[in-house]
């Protein structure tokens, strides 16, 4: 099978897909394989350099993708996407709400109010205004599937900063919120509750404190961490139609750590 006949015969042919945190890790990861899957991707996070470069190696493939610079902090940005999706593609149908950002190795009363203030407002805020924006285009269009990144963290407490415990478990939260108010009217709306993957987050941790990498795949059943990609494999699920009775969900994709 070759690509054009691939993305034609794809889980998200026809499908417009729009992906938070996109400029790598499992935000990249996913915008390639929903563009290779057929989906126009509408690609957004921060930066807008290596934004713009991926949405053109994806064009240069024989996707379709395009690249909109933001934080999803703020709602005028993230308004500002959902917009340029149905402006671009004439409507948008799917959501990967992936971007994310918190702390390992502090203890919570050594916390500073500004790095609660951060991870509650990327984590939280993010999601939540990526939900108001992206939920009435969705309802216009008459259907709809949200897939939001959780974490283990949202499950248990992993040894990650308190805040990031906190925002993930709400993101859970409302994950289940939304698939209830929507579920009903078209949306499906599931939540991955992500194991340790390799990105440049988790990277970044395991520098500054080298012995999380230890830590991080001590309590799975499989001792590695995961690749993007196989994130991105679960999301893609997710958003297809082939997860069509999938709703509320927190998919466990965590080598086993919550099954333990």
């Amino acid at each position: 099978m070759n690509e054009n006949t691939r993305r034609a015969s794809g889980l998200l042919s026809g499908r417009v897909a729009m992906i938070t945190g996109a400029s790598s890790g499992i935000g990249a990861a996913a915008a390639r394989l929903f563009a290779a899957e057929g989906a126009a991707v509408v690609l957004m996070a921060r930066r807008g350099t290596q934004l713009k470069d991926l949405a053109t190696q994806i064009e240069a493939e024989g996707g379709r993708a395009l690249a909109v610079p933001g934080d999803v902090a703020r709602s005028e940005d993230v308004r500002h996407a959902v917009n340029a999706a149905v402006e671009a593609y004439g409507h948008l149908d799917v959501a990967f709400n992936n971007a994310g950002w918190g702390t390992a190795g502090t203890d919570l009363h050594e916390t500073e109010d500004a790095v609660f203030d951060q991870v509650m407002d990327v984590n939280v805020r993010g999601v939540w205004n990526c939900l108001r924006h992206q939920v009435p285009a969705m309802l216009a269009h008459g259907f709809g599937s949200i897939v939001n990144t959780a974490s283990t963290a949202g499950v248990v407490a992993t040894g990650a900063g308190a805040p990031y415990v906190a925002a993930k478990h709400a993101v859970i939260g409302m994950t289940k919120a939304a698939a209830a108010e929507y579920g009903e009217r078209g949306i499906r709306v599931n939540s991955l509750v992500v194991g340790c993957t390799r990105t440049e987050l988790i990277e970044g941790a395991i520098a500054e404190h080298p012995h999380l990498e230890q830590a991080f795949v001590a309590r799975q059943i499989q001792k590695r961490m995961a690749e993007p990609d196989e994130v991105a494999q679960a999301a893609l699920w997710l958003a297809s139609s082939r997860a069509s009775f999938v709703m509320g969900a927190a998919l466990a994709v965590d080598g086993g750590l919550t099954a333990v």
